[in-house]
C-alpha cells in the first residue's frame, strides 16, 4: 500500500490507516474474537498504521490494539494514541454512559497540563504493553467537546505547559510527531496561531459532504507545513446509509438540510454508476496535505466492504458534481456540541 509522510517529520503512514474506536465497543459491543479478527484483517489489506486512545472503551482498544500489534514487525507498524484524558478506576457498574458497551470499569478526567499529558503517556504504555508510540494527538481540546469557559481553562492550559511536553517528547526521540485529535476547526486555529504542529487528525470536517477545514485550515496548515489525517469519512454514517430514517450526521439525527443534501449526492453517485460510500472514501486522498484516512469499525465484514470500495481510484472530474451539495459547519456557540 502507498505511503504518505507527515508533516515534515520523516515518518510515513500507509494511505489508508485503522482506528479503533469500536474496537472499545462504540455504541455496540465489540467482543474481543472479533476485534482480533477485525485487526488481523486490516493487516491483511496492508494497512500498517493504527490509531487508538485511552478514551475508547476507557482503555479497551488501548490493551486489544497492543495485544495485536505485539508480535508484528515493529518496523512496519506505524501507531498513535492520545492524551488530554486520564483514567481513573470506578466500581463495577458505575462507569458513566460515554456510549461505550461493556467498556473497562474506569471513568476519564480531562488534564491538557505538561504532567498530565506525560501521566497519560506512561498509562498508555501500560494499556498497550509496548515501548513505542509513533504519534500522540491531544484529544477532543475545544469548544465542541468542553464548551467555551471550560474549553478556556484547557486550552490555556495546553498552550502554557503542555505543547511543551509534547514537544520534549518529541525531541528525545520517544515519539516521531505530534498534533491534535479534534472535531471541529477553530481550536485547530487557535493552536496553530499559537505553536507549530505535525498533524491533526480532524474528523468529519474534510469529507465529501463537510468541506469547513477549506477556508482557513487547509491553507494555515499548507502555510506551516502540517499534515492532515482524516477520520470521520461518513460524517457519524449519513455517507455510507444515505439519508435513511434514523441517519446520523455529526453524532445525533440528521436535520433536514443535510438529508436532503445527501439525498442529492446519492443521485449524483447513482448517476456516476457508484455508490455514495465511494466517492466519500475516496475523496479526502485527492488533496496532496492529507497523508492518511482512517477507516473504523469493529467487523471484518465492513472493513472488507470498505476496502472493495478504494478500488478502482475515481477521477479528480467525479468529485466535482458533489460540490454544489457540500457544506460548512455551523459556527460554534458556548456550549460543547459532543456531550
Amino acid at each position: 500500500m502507498a505511503k504518505r509522510r507527515i508533516g515534515k517529520t520523516a515518518l510515513e503512514v500507509t494511505e489508508w490507516s485503522f482506528g479503533t474506536a469500536a474496537l472499545g465497543g462504540l455504541y455496540r459491543e465489540c467482543p474481543r474474537p472479533q476485534a482480533m479478527e477485525t485487526l488481523e484483517t486490516a493487516w491483511d489489506h496492508g494497512i500498517r498504521y493504527f490509531d487508538t486512545a485511552p478514551w475508547y472503551g476507557l482503555g479497551l482498544a488501548e490493551r486489544r490494539v497492543g495485544d495485536f500489534l505485539r508480535d508484528k514487525p515493529r518496523n512496519e507498524v506505524v501507531l498513535s494514541s492520545k492524551v488530554g484524558r486520564l483514567l481513573r478506576p470506578v466500581p463495577d457498574g458505575a462507569v458513566p454512559d460515554y456510549s461505550y458497551v461493556n467498556p473497562l470499569s474506569f471513568d476519564a478526567d480531562y488534564d491538557y497540563s505538561y504532567d498530565g499529558i506525560m501521566r497519560s503517556v506512561e498509562f498508555s504504555y501500560a494499556r498497550l504493553g509496548l515501548n513505542r508510540i509513533d504519534i500522540l494527538y491531544v484529544h477532543d481540546i475545544g469548544v465542541y467537546t468542553h464548551g467555551a469557559e471550560r474549553n478556556a481553562h484547557h486550552l490555556r492550559a495546553f498552550l502554557d505547559t503542555g505543547l511543551k511536553a509534547l514537544e520534549e517528547l518529541k525531541s528525545s526521540g520517544a515519539i516521531s510527531a505530534y498534533g491534535l485529535g479534534v472535531n471541529e476547526v477553530p481550536v485547530c486555529l487557535d493552536v496553530l496561531r499559537s505553536g507549530d504542529l505535525d498533524c491533526i487528525l480532524l474528523a468529519g470536517r474534510y469529507t465529501l459532504l463537510d468541506r469547513t477545514a477549506e477556508a482557513e485550515l487547509i491553507p494555515l496548515c499548507e502555510k506551516k507545513g502540517v499534515s492532515l489525517v482524516i477520520g470521520g469519512v461518513f460524517n457519524s454514517g449519513i455517507l455510507a446509509t444515505g439519508p435513511v430514517a434514523g441517519a446520523n450526521f455529526d453524532y445525533m439525527p440528521a436535520e433536514r438540510e443535510v438529508l436532503a443534501k445527501v439525498e442529492a449526492m446519492e443521485a449524483i453517485a447513482q448517476s456516476q454508476g457508484i455508490t455514495l460510500a465511494a466517492p466519500a472514501l475516496q475523496f479526502p486522498l485527492g488533496h496532496p496535505l492529507v497523508s492518511t484516512v482512517l477507516l473504523g469499525t469493529g467487523n471484518p465484514h465492513s472493513l472488507n466492504r470498505n476496502m472493495a470500495l478504494i478500488r478502482p481510484a475515481l477521477p479528480t472530474s467525479a468529485f466535482a458534481a458533489y460540490a454544489e451539495q457540500t457544506l460548512i459547519a455551523k459556527p460554534l456557540g458556548t456550549e460543547a456540541v459532543r456531550v
